[in-house]
């Protein structure tokens, strides 16, 4: 059975850097939206918790992503059953202006006037997208949300 982590690193002040782990091998950054006690919609992140990860080809990103990647997209990868938030997708992304409480994939990132950006998030999600669909597609598989930071 596939291990998949999102592990909190850091806060900004309105950002959240996380790792992604893909059966205990990094993978690459997340960025997120704050961590608050209180959902504000739009600008919260997920709660810590395990979370089912499934295909969703019928949501509105998918006619974007179908178009950029005719031949890789077989559906946006949605986080579901999070309490209180609904289509929520790992997805191409740099800031926190790119996400509404989505993870956003990045390469490498940067502390910018107290935020946290991602970079080269195609690269990530194009290495990092066919891996999880294929484990999504073979399994039932969950991904476990923890805040690690300090």
């Amino acid at each position: 059975m596939a291990l998949i982590e999102l592990k909190r690193m850091a806060q900004g002040k309105s950002s959240t850097l996380s790792h992604l782990y893909v059966n205990g091998i990094f993978a690459c950054y997340l960025l997120e939206d704050a961590i608050r006690k209180t959902k504000v919609p739009g600008k919260t992140c997920i709660p810590e918790g395990s979370y089912k990860l499934l295909l969703n080809t019928w949501g509105g990103m998918n006619l974007d992503y179908r178009k950029r990647y005719p031949i890789m997209h077989k559906g946006m990868i949605e986080i579901s059953g999070i309490p209180n938030f609904k289509s929520v997708y790992l997805h191409i992304g740099n800031t926190i202006n790119d996400t509404a409480g989505c993870p956003l994939f990045g390469s490498w990132y940067n502390l910018v006037n107290g935020e946290f950006e991602v970079y080269q998030s195609r690269l990530a999600y194009e290495r990092i997208y066919p891996v999880l669909t294929k484990i999504i597609a073979a399994e039932s598989v969950h991904l476990t949300v923890t805040n690690q930071h300090l």
